[in-house]
């Protein structure tokens, strides 16, 4: 009776962290270029059950009654990096990548520490802020390969391998990454990215589209579908719980009442 307190109360915990990533993805439906996530459940550990203070048993002298398990538990939080849909906006500073799910504009910004550190992004709602400079919308700058990128004005094009042109001459050309497994990235806040040690880097294979906005990957319908689902589940887990509580106490109080 007490395992089934368990594990209903521990699959309502891992069904909590599936409606708080749904929820995350809602909210971000119309965030730019902002990749899905959604949770990945695995079973929960065996867990060795074992009397306390109790060797009587000629069976099991030692306590051990063998194991248990308690449901399912948060595995990973898995992202979906795949493209989502371009938005025509005829804006020169925006910008976009085209056929590759797994590349990204480089910004650079400073992190938690006070040191200076390249980030990633699908976000190409550029500006040009202080010095000329190309920034994101948050004030990160956009890094080319010669650096930060610097432009007069924005009258400016941009081929489809990222190289920009502005009064007939080259003028930088943008710092594409693209990389091997996408899995091994993590999601820093304000819609970027960071490597890890597990990160390698592949040739960009896509090109970029200028004028364009890449939007959100989320479907809000299949997200609103799975919140329904998400609900009914921890309501059900709830109503176990609860049928449990209730029977555990019928057997303190009434069962175990002498009469």
């Amino acid at each position: 009776m007490i395992r089934g307190l368990y594990t209903s109360g521990w699959s309502m915990l891992a069904i909590e962290k599936k409606m708080d990533i749904i929820t995350n993805n809602m909210a971000n439906v119309g965030t730019n270029a902002y990749k899905k996530d959604t949770v990945v459940f695995e079973s929960f550990p065996d867990v060795l059950t074992k009397r306390i203070n109790d060797t009587r048993s000629k069976l099991s002298p030692d306590g051990v009654v063998g194991n248990m398990q308690l449901g399912s538990d948060v595995g990973e939080v898995f992202t979906y990096y795949n493209q989502g849909q371009l938005l025509k906006t005829d804006n020169k500073l925006d910008m976009a990548i085209r056929d590759s799910d797994s590349a990204f504009f480089t910004v650079s910004g400073i992190d938690r520490n006070g040191n200076e550190k390249e980030y990633y992004t699908r976000d190409g709602a550029f500006a040009i802020g202080a010095d000329n400079m190309l920034v994101t919308k948050e004030g990160y700058i956009v890094q080319g390969v010669n650096g930060p990128i610097r432009l007069n004005g924005d009258s400016f094009s941009i081929m489809s391998d990222g190289t920009i042109i502005q009064d007939n001459e080259i003028v930088d050309k943008l710092l594409i990454k693209e990389f091997t497994d996408t899995k091994t990235l993590r999601k820093f806040g304000s819609n970027l990215l960071e490597k890890t040690d597990q990160t390698e880097e592949a040739l960009f294979g896509g090109n970029i589209q200028q004028g364009y906005l890449e939007l959100s990957n989320v479907n809000i319908v299949k997200e609103m579908v799975d919140m329904i689902t998400v609900t009914r589940a921890y309501e059900a887990n709830q109503k176990v719980l609860q049928a449990q509580d209730g029977t555990l106490e019928k057997a303190v109080n009434e069962v175990g009442a002498l009469r």
